[in-house]
């Protein structure tokens, strides 16, 4: 995403701007990224970007489009780019790490089942709480 593409969701282009949203296309699908990771990632780099600011950029992106806020059962907010596509998640209960997964066979079952029931499918999300056996150790 550019800073013409800011410009298209009418938003005026600005460093903290620019740098969050660097931030999150650098981290790609893996990572899912709290205010405060945001924040932490900032200050490494050396830029002097407030909190509050990292966390009205993340609302002023996501009223635009341009981030999904997910709410687990951690209560803990994490963001990601939205890219349009419809993917899943699995989050490890123990550390709060959240991976994306997408499942042709899911997904057209689920598709079913709103049909079975009477809906029109809009949206879905599916989210599966699990330990990673990694962090078990």
């Amino acid at each position: 995403m550019s800073s013409a593409d800011l410009k298209k969701v009418g938003l005026k282009v600005t460093l903290p701007r620019l740098k969050v949203l660097e931030i999150l296309e650098q981290e790609g699908e893996e990572h899912h990224l709290t205010a405060e990771d945001v924040y932490k990632i900032l200050i490494e780099q050396g830029e002097e970007v407030g909190l509050a600011t990292v966390y009205r950029v993340l609302t002023q992106f996501e009223q635009a489009g341009i981030v999904r806020r997910l709410n687990f059962e951690n209560n803990i907010s994490v963001f990601e780019l939205d890219t349009g596509d419809n993917h899943d998640h699995l989050v490890c209960v123990k550390t709060g790490r959240v991976k994306e997964f997408v499942d042709p066979i899911i997904e057209e079952r689920i598709k079913e089942i709103a049909k079975e029931k009477g809906y029109e499918l809009s949206a879905h999300s599916l989210v599966i709480y699990g330990t990673l056996k990694d962090d078990l150790k």
